[in-house]
């Protein structure tokens, strides 16, 4: 007889039977889930980075022409200017993908407006500045982006003071308006673009506050405002 002490040889073999094969598949199992965890880790590592690397804002600094047409109304008054040269500094945060907000703040060196009020001739030199704000829509073309933009704007118009202008009666006067554009942005690297745009102010003809100068009218149409410049994405 057996001796319930000494136990059967075969227990070890069932136990081997039983745990040989299961061992190694559950270590294959394991092994086959992290590299789905790490995979799996990394797929959501690189998406975060893509969408960090995502520009949603942008800022440009343009060089602008300021053409202001020519005015005759029914006062007499009639009114001519110069070109005004000067710089634009615009910023941009996208709500979608295609459209934005915008700020800009803009400024001219310095141009002639000339007033004829029959028999008088006056020569104001002025310097004018923009602050307007609006909305964008782009037009995504490969490397070619459309756009257009709309929104209000106040305008600026501060007459330089020299000895031409110490007799004469005029302020620096502000007008309410709007501007409006349409422009193409060509993509020269993901942080980069260069824009070119056609922009218009809509406003008032200045007075400076002196009624002599009072046309009763605003620009027809608006005041040209071409703009070429380069934009840096963030």
């Amino acid at each position: 007889m057996l001796k319930a002490g000494s136990g059967p040889v075969r227990r070890p073999a069932i136990d081997m039977f039983v745990a040989g094969p299961r061992g190694p598949a559950v270590a294959r199992d394991q092994d086959r889930m992290k590299k789905i965890a790490f995979i799996a880790f990394l797929l959501a590592v690189c998406g975060s980075a893509g969408r960090a690397q995502e520009s949603r804002q942008d800022i440009s600094l343009s060089g602008t022409a300021l053409i202001e047409p020519f005015i005759a109304s029914s006062t007499t008054v009639q009114v001519h200017s110069t070109t005004a040269y000067g710089a634009l500094l615009s910023y941009r945060f996208m709500l979608t993908p295609t459209v934005a907000l915008e700020g800009n703040y803009g400024i001219t060196y310095q141009n002639k407006i000339n007033y004829y009020a029959p028999p008088n001739r006056y020569d104001i030199p002025v310097r004018t500045m923009e602050i307007s704000g609006g909305i964008v829509k782009s037009f995504v073309y490969k490397s070619f982006n459309p756009f257009v933009e709309l929104g209000p704007g106040a305008f600026v118009f501060t007459p330089i003071v020299n000895t031409g202008l110490q007799s004469l009666d005029v302020k620096r006067q502000i007008e309410i308006g709007g501007i409006f554009g349409a422009g193409i942005a060509y993509e020269i690297s993901p942080s980069f673009d260069i824009r070119a745009e056609y922009r218009g102010w809509v406003t008032k003809v200045p007075t400076f506050n002196n009624p002599a100068f009072n046309t009763n009218k605003w620009y027809p149409f608006n005041i040209y405002d071409p703009v070429v410049g380069v934009a840096y994405h963030f």
